[in-house]
């Protein structure tokens, strides 16, 4: 068996929102070797290439954990954001299906949350970055504003002035959109708008970024 096998069996343990199995399928437990000490509690262990492993029974449960966080809140008051490319249509798809979060992918222009005189200018209770590298501009204007932060973390990302964390890999387009297609679903569980997981119309795929985009 090679180290890679062997790290995927020893993490196909119990998780409570979908099979380990789907995560590691996804990726979304694939870091860096680029490691930022803060990110280092996350992390299940280093492969013998350097690459970084995060745990998926902590993701599994830091995305429930978010979820019942975010469905504390109406969805016209939680804004979705990525620079990213691969995490344009994940946020998209889950401003849609939570009935109307706000959403801002691509560039990002300085006062949006704290200029009211900026056309743009708006007024979100919470906030949730898919890389809080690329999306620092924002960090920095929601910490400024006084709003709670929720980054997804790769393990270069510095979670510095942010609230909550899900670490994994914020690179990959199979893996962000499963987090964030988990996200949507769960949160209309809580809120009793579908009663369970064969009641949510959206599937994986309509969450994931195309190859030709």
């Amino acid at each position: 068996m090679t180290e890679s096998a062997a790290i995927t069996a020893d993490q196909a343990g119990e998780t409570k929102l979908i099979p380990a199995t789907n995560y590691l399928s996804a990726g979304i437990h694939i870091g860096m070797k680029q490691r930022i000490k803060a990110m280092d509690r996350y992390i299940y262990k280093v492969r013998s290439d350097k690459l970084a492993v995060f745990n998926i029974q902590l993701i599994d449960e830091q995305i429930q954990n978010v979820a019942n966080l975010l469905s504390q809140y109406a969805p016209e008051d939680i804004l979705v954001v990525s620079r990213k490319k691969n995490g344009h249509k994940p946020v998209v798809k889950f401003a849609e299906a939570v009935g109307g979060a706000k959403v801002i992918y691509g560039r990002f222009y300085p006062g949006t949350l704290t200029n009211p005189n900026y056309e743009k200018y708006i007024e979100p209770k919470i906030v949730v970055v898919t890389d809080p590298f690329l999306d620092r501009q924002i960090v920095e204007e929601a910490f400024n504003s006084n709003l709670p932060i929720i980054g997804l973390c790769d393990t270069f990302n510095n979670p510095k002035n942010l609230d909550v964390v899900i670490s994994m890999n914020n690179k990959g387009k199979k893996a962000i959109a499963l987090v964030y297609w988990l996200l949507a679903r769960e949160i209309l569980k809580n809120k009793g708008e579908i009663k369970g997981d064969a009641e949510y119309k959206y599937t994986l795929e309509d969450f994931e970024m195309p190859e030709f985009e």
